[in-house]
Formats: C-alpha cells, structure tokens, sequence
C-alpha cells in the first residue's frame, strides 16, 4: 500500500528560493514548485523526514493543514473550529502558535489572531474530551504556524520544531555570527559545492566563530546539517514512524563516514584569539576538529595552506554597521584585497559585506554580485578571480580638470548641458519622468551621452561614443576629463554616483557584450509608477532603455485581456506594462539566462508573482519556428546584430528582417498587434515583402521629448492583419 502523501511548504529567506528549490531536487523530493519566500513540494513521511535531515537552505518545514478565507476574527474562529484536531495532537500535548501578517487583511494584529485560533482549538478539545492542551511557547510538542495575507490564511504544522538552521554544533559565538544556512548559501552562491567535490582547498580569512568554515567542511564531507539534532517537530507528529527514521538516519550517518574519507583542506584564520579558541570548540561539537586547520593570523598574513595551491575563499569581513566605530575599516577591506593579490593568485573569492561601498574598497573587480538578506540587513556577496587583469586602484575613476584649466569648448559643453537640463528638468517633472537623457553629442567634440536616474538619490550614467581615428587620444582624453569635471560639478554628485562607459558603433558580426565581468550596482527606479532594478557597471546599457518609454505606455494600453509575448524580452520592462495594463498572460523569452533572472527579478520587484506569466530560455528565432500558440499582442525588438554562440547562426535584423517578421506575423491572432521595433540607424523595412498585413510607422510618435535631439534613436512600427 503507498504510503499517504502530503503538501509542504518549506520556508526560506528572502532571494533564496531558487537555492532552495534546486536542493530540494537534489535530495529526491518531487513536484517542487518555487514560491515568494519557500518552496512547495508533496512527499510523505520520509520526504520530510530527508527534507528536515538535509537541508542546508530551508529555515522551517511545515505541513499545510488548511487554507480558507479569514475577513474577521469570527471566521478565523470557525474555521479553525472545522479542524478536526485530534488528527494532528492530542489533548495531552502542549502547543504555540507563531502568526504572520502580509498585504491587507481585514485581521491586521498577529498577537491577536493567534489567541482567537488557540481559543478555537483549546474550545474543541474541551468540548469532545473535557480536557484542553497547555500552551507551551519554550518548548511545545507542537508548533502551529498560522500565515494570514489579503483575507487568506493557512494554518501549518511547523515539522522542523526549531529552526533548522540550528545545526546543535554552535555553543559558542563572536559577535553578530551569520546563521548556518545563510552561510550555507553563500558556500552555494560561490560554487562550493562543485569546487569541493574536484577536492580544491578552502580558507576563510577571517572565519570569527567558525560558521562558513564548518558549514563548508558539512558540504564537502556530505554531512547532514540536521545530523547532531537530537529533535525536530516531526517526532510529535502523530504520523511520526520511528523505524523509518531510523533508516533515513543511518543513511545520513553512511554518507557521513564515506565522506569523512575524502576531504579537501580547510582552513579559517582570525585576528582574535577568541574567535579561534570559540571557532575550534564549534568544530569540535561538529565532529570535525581534525578535519579543519585554525590558526591566528592577520588578514596581511593570510596564505595558503601550501604554497601552489590554487582553491576557494570565502569570508564574511566585519560589517560597516557592525564596526562603524571603527575608523579603519576602508582599511581592513583595502588590505583584505591586496593581500587577495599578493598571495592568492589564480584562487576565486566570494566576499559577503553589506556595504557596496565598502567593497568598493577591495582594489579588485567583481565578476559577479548576488544579494543576501542576513537578518534585515540587505547584504551583497561579491565574487572575484584573483588575475591581474581584474587588478585596479581604488583611488581614481578619472582625472579632475579645475575650471581654470578648462578650454573654450569645455565652457560651451558646459552651457549646453545646463539649457537642456533647465528644459528638460521641466517637462520631466510635468510628465513625472525620473529617468531621462539630458545630452547625447549635442556638441560633436564633447561626444557623450548623458542619462539621469532618480532613485534614493541621483545616478548619473554617462556613454563616451569612441572618438574617430582621426581625434588625437590626448585631446579626446582631455575632452572626456573636462566633460566628466563638469558633470560631477553640475549635478553636485559623489563618485558613487557617476558611471563611465564607452559606446562603440556596431559592425556587421559585433554585438554588446558585458563590459569587464559582473560588477554590478543594482538600483531600483521607477517609470509611471512601476519599478524596476538598473546596472550601472557590467553592462553598456543598464536594463531599462529610455527611449522605448512611449512604447512601453503604449503596450500597457493595449494589453488588457490579451496573451502578450515579448520576443528579445532584456529585462522584461515591457512585460512588466503589459501585466500591469491587466494582460491575460505574459510570456518573456530571452536566451540569456542572466536577463531571464532580472526579468523575474523585476516582475518581483512589482509583486507579480501570478503563474500566468512565463520566462522562456531560448533562441527566439528558433523558438518561433516551433510555436503553434497564437498571441494577441507581440513586442518584437530584436538587436542590430548578433553572433552569439547561443544562436544557431549570426543575425542582422536589415538582412534577417523577412523571416523574423514572418514568423512572428505567423504567431499573431486574428486580430493581434505586433509592435517590432529596432535600433538600427540605416534599418529601411522591406514593406513589399509583407503584403498580407497592414503596416503602421509609429517612429516618429514613440520618440520621448528627451530624444528628439536624436529622431534615429529608435524605429518602430505597427503591424495587424489586413
């Protein structure tokens, strides 16, 4: 007979989701299915059981009880009545309920709503039994987990008991240490894992209590985090089967020996004395005191264990707000980078720190940046390779120019941008713009581009078009110092604020790449009252294209109803204004998966999360020619070029125009519209080719008043069947 299954819900912190997720795979579990704030999967008794053993990720498993509609207090109270409890604990058992409130509910006080469901339950229990369980909020038998959003409430059976990052190693710690399973996601985000199993060293330089170095020894010796737990909330259930725990358990304790047998070095190092001293007890309780070398040292003394190793580090330096008293810690990440450069050459390192600023700090660029919550602080785990073409001085992005230096056409570049910023700064403020150009190559010799971003304060983000062969690099060099002077000067800003890229025209196999690696800063704006994140640093243009604003506005306004497809989708703006203008379904297809995730990142960021709206990995000229599904809207905006190796060939969109439009034509409803527009300069649309339908220029109408300076920015088109 199978055994009975059930739906769980296992909870996790904030942009570890997709970590969890894919864990939960990893360990067996099926029909996983990736939510805000956790993962659902269905399993029976052992599923949870391995769930709870294993992960490394999740902070709570609970089994969902019941999920119904609570406008008031009085349904709540019934609801939780139509229960029948004593399927779940007995009247001897002791319980707490921990309730949480989101989005707007007629109930809005947690405390509140938690003695009316414990009167619901204790009332039942002493009217079929005329006893009632005690509430134990130390140490229930049984913990309830009661989530109430927009009227909605479900109430769980919380089958971690404790949270699960509590490993029962840790007895001791230094100030502020990180949670097990954020540090287990940190160890996820650089790769450990796969690093550890091709048996590469490990060191933390500054390991504190120990926690990146334990819970990265776990990993690579394949040790159950949950394994030196003597409890979880699943030995109260009543489905609770102590036999086939014990098998899941002996498995766990298997693997562990096996993996004991196989493992890389691992190294933690700390200033403090203390630090060690409490870092050596917490691997002791873990079992894993010989497998792990502690010693103190300095950061400016930090090596590897031997000298041509080439492996991992992963540290977690003092935080700004931690240390903020501390007036040398621009210092501390200054020598933690050089000492990077001097003595770990060819090693990878993730550096989490919650300041942007303060990893600015190490003379290094990124290759890529991820965000992490540890507690509320938002924090941003920083990847680096240690090669000396990612080596850079902190100390200047360009050269000043004093205006006394400053040449006549300095002065000219410098009136010009004040009169469009006195015009544009009107209508911008009229039209409630935040984000907008103010100059692109007004003056031919001052050739940059000039857009601003609003968010918590101003962003200045500046494109050099590359100076003709015939320009002397000196002078254009000089001409860029002026400019960025000026800049700075005009808008009263700080070097954080001011981004430097070099625009290159296009040629016939060239398309933009990302610049250096994955440096990123990550702000979030707005446009008509929608949200969405820009990059500053590892790309040329940032994630939202300004000039596309008016078609934008206008895909929202036809949306309504529709099934919306945004082929070439980027960072999926445009599907952000379809969802918003009440589309029936988006679908956003990319091949990169990099803009997929900022696209699902975005659709976040605006509280979209219906399961209507779909991001397809794919090469979109390749996915047309398979599709059969028809759709009411399309935005078409392919690049100029293309050689990625992701598609099955190069693409121009002037000479590729004919099949691309003929297959999107082909996907589009009876009465759908296709938007298609491109950045192509010199594009002419072969009208002749397309006598099926009907073709409308809207070029000239979705030019934003910022860009008229520049009529060729974009062109775009609308197309209907005849």
């Amino acid at each position: 007979m199978p055994e009975k299954t059930f739906s769980y819900f296992a909870t996790a912190a904030k942009g570890l989701e997709d970590l969890l997720a894919n864990e939960l795979t990893s360990i067996g579990l099926d029909d996983i299915r990736q939510k805000k704030g956790g993962v659902h999967f269905i399993g029976d008794n052992k599923a949870v059981m391995k769930a709870c053993l294993w992960s490394r990720i999740a902070n709570r498993i609970l089994l969902e009880i019941s999920t119904f509609n609570a406008p008031d207090d009085d349904a709540l109270y019934q609801n939780i009545s139509n229960i029948d409890w004593s399927k779940h604990f007995t009247a001897d058992d002791s319980f707490v309920i921990d309730c949480a409130i989101g989005g707007r509910s007629g109930i809005n006080h947690s405390h509140y709503a938690s003695l009316k469901t414990k009167d619901a339950i204790v009332d039942q229990f002493r009217e079929r039994t005329g006893e009632r369980p005690t509430i134990d909020s130390e140490q229930p038998d049984v913990r309830l987990n009661l989530y109430i959003n927009n009227d909605q409430a479900t109430i769980y059976h919380d089958l971690s008991g404790e949270s699960l990052h509590k490993r029962g190693y840790r007895l001791e710690g230094e100030h502020a240490p990180l949670k097990e399973n954020l540090a287990a996601a940190i160890l996820m985000r650089a790769q450990w894992p796969e690093k550890a199993k091709a048996g590469l060293p490990f060191v933390d330089p500054m390991c504190g209590s120990g926690t990146l170095v334990i819970e990265a020894a776990m990993i690579a010796a394949d040790i159950a985090p949950g394994i030196k737990r003597e409890q979880f909330g699943f030995h109260n259930w009543h489905h609770f089967d102590s036999s086939l725990w014990e098998a899941v358990l002996n498995d766990a304790k298997q693997r562990k020996e096996n993996g004991l047998k196989s493992m890389p070095s691992i190294t933690g190092y700390d200033v403090s004395v203390h630090a060690i001293r409490a870092a050596s007890i917490n691997a002791r309780n873990a079992g894993l005191m010989d497998q792990i070398h502690f010693e103190k040292r300095d950061i400016k003394e930090a090596t590897p264990r031997k000298t041509d190793d080439v492996g991992v580090i992963v540290v977690n330096p003092p935080y700004g707000q931690r240390i903020s008293a501390k007036p040398d810690v621009n210092v501390l990440y200054h020598d933690m980078g050089e000492q990077f450069k001097n003595a770990f050459l060819n090693w990878d390192v993730s550096v989490f720190t919650d300041s942007l600023e303060l990893g600015k700090r190490i003379p290094l660029r990124a290759k890529k940046i991820h965000s992490l919550y540890n507690g509320a602080i938002e924090c941003k785990l920083l990847h680096f390779k240690i090669l000396p073409e990612n080596f850079f001085d902190t100390s200047r992005k360009f050269r000043m120019v004093p205006q006394d230096k400053r040449t006549d056409g300095a002065r000219s570049f410098e009136n010009r941008l004040k009169k469009n910023i006195k015009h544009l700064t009107r209508w911008a403020k009229r039209e409630n713009v935040t984000c907008y150009r103010v100059y692109d190559a007004d003056i031919p010799e001052y050739s940059l581009a000039v857009d601003l971003y609003y968010a918590e304060k101003l962003y200045v983000n500046v494109q050099e078009y590359e100076a003709p062969k015939t320009i002397n690099e000196k002078v254009a060099s000089q001409r860029l110092n002026e400019a960025l002077s000026t800049i700075t000067e005009v808008f009263a800003i700080r070097g954080e604020q001011l981004s430097i890229k070099q625009r290159k025209q296009q040629k016939g196999t060239q398309q933009y790449e990302k610049l250096d690696a994955d440096n990123s800063k990550f702000v979030e704006v707005e446009e008509n009252n929608h949200k969405f994140y820009v990059n500053f640093e590892n790309y040329l243009d940032t994630g939202l294209f300004l000039d596309h604003r008016i078609t934008r506005k206008m895909i929202q306004e036809m949306a309504s109803g529709t099934r919306f497809l945004n082929l070439f989708c980027y960072t999926g703006s445009a599907s952000i204004y379809a969802a918003k203008g009440g589309a029936a379904s988006t679908t956003s297809v990319d091949m990169s998966n990099t803009y997929l995730e900022w696209t699902k990142r975005n659709f976040a960021l605006n509280n979209i999360y219906d399961d209507v709206h779909q991001f397809i990995r794919a090469d979109c000229i390749s996915w047309m020619q398979s599709q059969t599904q028809e759709y009411d809207l399309i935005f078409l905006d392919p690049p100029s070029f293309s050689n990625s190796k992701k598609m099955n060939k190069q693409f121009s969109v002037q000479q590729d125009q004919i099949p691309l439009l003929t297959d999107a034509i082909r996907l589009l409803s009876e009465n759908g519209i296709l938007i298609f527009s491109n950045n192509f300069r010199n594009f002419k649309l072969d009208k002749d080719a397309f006598d099926t339908v009907q073709i409308e220029e809207l070029t000239r109408q979705t030019i934003p008043e910022d860009f008229k300076r520049n009529s060729k920015i974009h062109n775009c088109w609308k197309i209907t069947r005849k």
